[in-house]
């Protein structure tokens, strides 16, 4: 049997750090799961039709996340690419996003890994 590949933008132990309790953490990752779920094909929408409000809007609820979630170069580029999105252009916007998409899709996956691994009792 093969071990699952060690996160690399889940950080469990900020998230305990935080939370405090191995019970709410659960919790919490599986709302941040279906958070990415639903939101990161919706934030790519809005870029795709050049709503910028719409853009900043889901990733500024994203960004509350990644704080407790996740390590800080994530944390980092979630950040970065909202402020673009308040004031930047859109050639700049678009270029950061397809930087930080895979990663967000990396921390879903991680995320369901964390929640297969470790089901809420």
């Amino acid at each position: 049997m093969s071990q699952a590949a060690a996160p690399v933008y889940l950080s469990v132990e900020r998230a305990m750090e935080f939370i405090g309790d191995a019970h709410g953490v659960l919790s919490l990752l599986n709302t941040l799961h279906q958070t990415l779920g639903e939101d990161l094909p919706k934030i790519q929408a809005m870029l795709d039709k050049d709503d910028m409000h719409g853009f900043n809007r889901l990733l500024h609820q994203l960004k509350g996340f990644t704080p407790v979630f996740c390590v800080d170069s994530l944390v980092e580029w979630v950040v970065r690419v909202e402020g673009l999105s308040k004031h930047g252009d859109w050639t700049d916007i678009r270029a950061a996003y397809s930087q930080l998409a895979p990663q967000l899709e990396q921390l879903r996956t991680e995320v369901a890994t964390h929640l297969r691994l470790h089901p809420p009792v």
